[in-house]
């Protein structure tokens, strides 16, 4: 099975390497990016990859409001030219706050705009061309759109889908998907049969299942259980979380937090493999601290490895 962690994107570019050669060497197959106002995650994980030979990096993920197939094709050929091949593109909805209030513009049709997007980026990631007029987006390649050693092997496709229309639209359209605060049970009882079956009737190939999971092997668990319940208290405010973590059968999105001894991190672990995940990503694993986080990247890369 393959394990990343997703890396803070509040640090600098060299520390931010740093980090991602310690993942490396720990074991760990990918690190993760996410996309909010400040760094541009496909260049950053450009960078990080070409740092660090034989490492995935990834972004988790771009919201498509705000963003265009063409400039999203182009950052991710960029990406995957710089890495040979080891970049994936994840890709979000969003949230009708961060985009009405830093865009400006209406969070309106959500599922309608995603599934354009999708429609319109996949022939520009397999080929560099597109022709595409859709009643939201147009996308039309009246120069090519191909990076030299961007195409040769296409950048997968995800999407942070957990709700019955996204998940249907991306089994449709993407590789797979990326769900967070999504636990074992809401994963085997919803999300995959929901998005295998998509994905089946469109003909396409069994999707992955990367699992967003906030975790840490800590000796302090009430101290970090205490800092991760007010982090993680952020995603509350949202529908789409509310509904999975209850799906889950969580009450606060920290119940969905992988926290303890080694023993029990890898027994999570092993639920979510069970439950249908193909890949888990730890996020937050810097809740407890460096020791903690060291010793968390320990076990993920035993566990990759094992």
């Amino acid at each position: 099975m393959s394990i990343g962690v997703a890396l803070p994107v509040h640090h600098s570019i060299d520390t931010t390497v740093r980090l991602a050669r310690e993942a490396h060497e720990a074991g760990l197959r990918s690190v993760w990016f996410g996309q909010t106002f400040g760094y541009d995650s496909p260049s950053l994980a450009a960078i990080v990859g070409r740092e660090v030979p034989g490492l995935h990096v990834g972004t988790a993920a771009i919201p498509v409001f705000g963003r265009h197939p063409l400039l999203v094709s182009s950052q991710a050929q960029t990406a995957q030219a710089a890495t040979a091949g080891r970049y994936h593109l994840g890709l979000a909805l969003g949230t009708k706050y961060l985009t009405e209030t830093g865009f400006g513009i209406p969070y309106e049709r959500p599922i309608a705009r995603l599934r354009e997007f999708l429609t319109a980026l996949r022939p520009l990631l397999e080929s560099g061309s597109a022709d595409f007029h859709g009643e939201l987006l147009t996308a039309t390649t009246p120069l090519p759109a191909t990076v030299p050693g961007g195409a040769e092997t296409p950048v997968p496709v995800l999407v942070a889908a957990m709700a019955p229309q996204s998940l249907r639209v991306s089994g449709e359209l993407a590789d797979g998907i990326l769900p967070l605060l999504a636990g074992p049970r809401a994963l085997d009882e919803h999300i995959v049969p929901a998005v295998t079956a998509a994905a089946s009737a469109a003909g396409r190939p069994a999707p992955r299942i990367v699992a967003c999971v906030p975790g840490v092997v800590t000796g302090d668990l009430d101290a970090v259980r205490e800092t991760a319940t007010e982090q993680l208290a952020f995603y509350e405010q949202f529908p789409s979380y509310q509904r999975v973590i209850g799906l889950s059968g969580g009450t606060r999105a920290v119940d969905l937090a992988a926290l303890g001894d080694e023993e029990t991190v890898a027994a999570e672990v092993r639920r979510y493999r069970e439950a249908g995940a193909t890949e888990v990503v730890f996020t937050a694993t810097d809740l407890g601290g460096d020791e903690d986080r060291l010793r968390t990247w320990k076990l993920l890369g035993e566990l990759a490895n094992g």
